[in-house]
């Protein structure tokens, strides 16, 4: 109780941008929560069109607090994410931090979920959510489903990152466990945090979809996505605490390497089960 009366907002909404307005405002839109609870934090990534105020009044109530960080050029997500972090750091009105990307899309349901799950577990640090994952040029998609428990999920983040990035939020306290985004994991930088995260802390995955994040093609994750697995690696190398499930995990990114993303999308379809969904 004392720490929500010492805070001005239960969360800030931490979301990078670069050259995606349309993509921007559509996960916008999706947000609901008290407007005077939450604050908007926006890195915009050296966009060729600066990211304005003005460009945002369409889809934001009037009253939301708003703060954009503008890097002078594009260094990438982990920079990107890392001046907000550090921006963070220098205030003290939040209790929480949430993270959303352009273009994904937020159940009504999820930051009041959030919230509520770790005001009632006070020894979490991090919380994350099943998501669905969507081509909305096709209208194909997959769910994606992890373990939900503490010893659980770190059993499993020997294989895969059980927190999609647009899913999680995590407490103000908890940059004291990772205070920023390690720099030597290329496209794995979430990887390396969270389970910073969770090797000094406690977290937890809320058993529903929350998040539905868009699956692009052209997308950064897709076109880099060899040296991701690499860095997947070295991540898991780094942080991993029991032996046998580190070498078990990069035996499988090594078959990942070696296999079309294709298959690998086909094979995530029969495994977690295609389901349709409507988005406005």
């Amino acid at each position: 109780m004392e720490e929500r009366k010492q805070s001005r907002f239960d969360f800030y909404l931490l979301i990078p941008y670069y050259n995606n307005l349309p993509g921007l405002i559509r996960s916008m839109s999706s947000v609901q929560y008290d407007s005077g609870k939450y604050a908007l934090l926006i890195v915009d990534d050296g966009s060729k069109e600066v990211l304005n105020y003005t460009d945002l009044t369409a889809c934001l109530p009037a009253s939301l607090a708003v703060k954009i960080i503008r890097l002078p050029e594009n260094q990438g997500i982990t920079k990107a994410m890392n001046a907000g972090l550090e921006w963070l750091q220098e205030n003290n009105d939040f209790r929480f931090v949430a993270r959303q990307d352009c273009g994904d899309i937020c159940a009504e349901s999820r930051f009041r979920q959030q919230v509520c799950f770790l005001d009632q577990h006070p020894d979490i640090d991090l919380v994350g959510s099943w998501c669905v994952f969507k081509d909305f040029s096709t209208g194909s998609s997959y769910r994606y489903i992890t373990p939900t428990e503490h010893e659980k999920i770190k059993r499993g983040m020997h294989f895969r990152n059980i927190f999609i990035h647009p899913t999680v939020m995590w407490r103000a306290t908890a940059a004291q466990l990772a205070e920023r985004y390690p720099e030597d994991f290329p496209h794995a930088e979430d990887y390396g945090f969270f389970y910073e995260i969770l090797n000094n802390g406690k977290a937890a995955v809320i058993p529903e979809d929350l998040v539905t994040c868009e699956i692009n093609p052209k997308g950064i994750s897709l076109y880099f996505r060899k040296e991701q697995l690499k860095s997947r690696g070295r991540v898991v190398k780094r942080y991993g605490k029991n032996k046998v499930l580190s070498l078990m995990g990069m035996i499988k990114l090594w078959f990942l390497m070696v296999i079309p993303y294709g298959m690998v999308l086909q094979i995530k379809k029969l495994t977690y089960g295609i389901k349709r969904i409507s988005v406005n």
